[in-house]
């Protein structure tokens, strides 16, 4: 059993007193999609999102999306395929003016080189370091369109398309200024967002070179040898969340050796019961450690309801904001449940 990225996991285990909080604010972007942004505001002012503490730690984080209902918004709420950004001419003289309205489009924007162009973004955008010092223009449910408009953005880039987005999209049709989505949904969509980012913002030659270290690193991965074995991922403890139909972290685990047992879920992170997990009975656990649930008392916890995958100590933790952020890091994430497949195969 080992413990990873302590600095990271320190930081998630903050959030696990909010988990309820990020089911019901995923569940509230789901609910936008059908009834429309009334019901999912209301539904976001009773989970708290009008308190900025509250939504900075709960699921108006993109990654945190993932943790508990948030992703599940995914089946009801159109997602925008990741197709190539539109390219726009390169810079002369006058910078872009960015907001970003999700943290890994954030990171996307600063590995394709413009990352000091940003001049707004949401709560949980904290990387790289200096990401923290942007000015905030909500979260990643809700935000104030007054306050993006102020910022005279020439670019906004969003992860996934929702109530809100669309709204925005309207008020920023007559100034010309687009609203795109960066939504990999695969490892390789990564590098190429990066590219597209670079080409639509005047930094081609940085983006380029951010591209091609990413597609090395994609290309290194070494799979755990075959056949694959089941990789259950554990994305909140209580109550019990998993990934489902995400193809951008199925294609991950297919890359590593490993299968999801639930990638065929209707939803993109359904709530599982512990006897579904145990019929399946797979072969290897990842979980993102959250509060005070370490990766030892989630050891201790499997194993005492008779996981063998537990019992065994094949059982792995990841940096979740590397895990569920769809940007660049999700690459970090990669090499490490790689290595942690490969050393589930030296376990009985």
């Amino acid at each position: 059993m080992r413990r990873r990225t302590a600095g990271g996991l320190a930081g998630a285990r903050r959030r696990l007193p909010r988990l309820a909080a990020a089911a019901c604010l995923g569940l509230c972007a789901a609910w936008a999609a059908v009834a429309g942004p009334d019901l999912a505001r209301a539904g976001a002012a009773d989970a708290g999102t009008v308190d900025a503490g509250i939504a900075d730690a709960g699921a108006a984080d993109a990654g945190v999306a993932y943790a508990g209902a948030a992703y599940a918004g995914a089946a009801a709420v159109p997602v925008a395929a990741a197709a190539p950004l539109a390219t726009g001419p390169a810079r002369h003289g006058t910078p872009p003016r960015i907001v970003t309205l999700a943290p890994n489009a954030t990171e996307l924007v600063y590995a394709a080189g413009a990352g000091a162009d940003i001049v707004g973004t949401v709560l949980r955008s904290d990387y790289p370091p200096e990401a923290r010092t942007i000015p905030r223009i909500g979260d990643g449910i809700q935000f104030s369109e007054e306050t993006i408009l102020t910022l005279r953005p020439t670019l906004v880039v969003g992860w996934l398309p929702s109530d809100g987005t669309r709204s925005l999209e309207r008020r920023l049709a007559p100034l010309g200024v687009p609203l795109v989505y960066a939504n990999p949904k695969s490892l390789d969509d990564i590098p190429a967002l990066v590219r597209d980012l670079g080409d639509r913002l005047g930094t081609r030659a940085a983006a380029d070179a951010a591209a091609r270290g990413l597609e090395r690193r994609i290309r290194a991965l070494r799979p755990a040898p075959p056949p694959p074995q089941t990789v259950f991922i554990e994305i909140s403890a209580d109550p019990l969340y998993t990934l489902g139909r995400d193809p951008l972290t199925n294609d991950l685990l297919a890359r590593c050796g490993g299968v999801n047992p639930y990638a065929t879920h209707a939803i993109a992170a359904p709530q599982v019961s512990v006897e579904s997990v145990l019929h399946l009975n797979p072969q290897v656990l990842i979980v993102s450690p959250y509060g005070r649930e370490t990766l030892a008392a989630r050891r201790a916890w499997w194993a005492q309801h008779g996981l063998p995958a537990a019992l065994a100590d094949r059982i792995y933790a990841v940096d979740p904001d590397q895990l569920h952020r769809p940007g660049p890091r999700l690459v970090d994430a990669a090499e490490a449940i790689c290595a942690d497949l490969r050393d589930s195969r030296t376990r009985p």
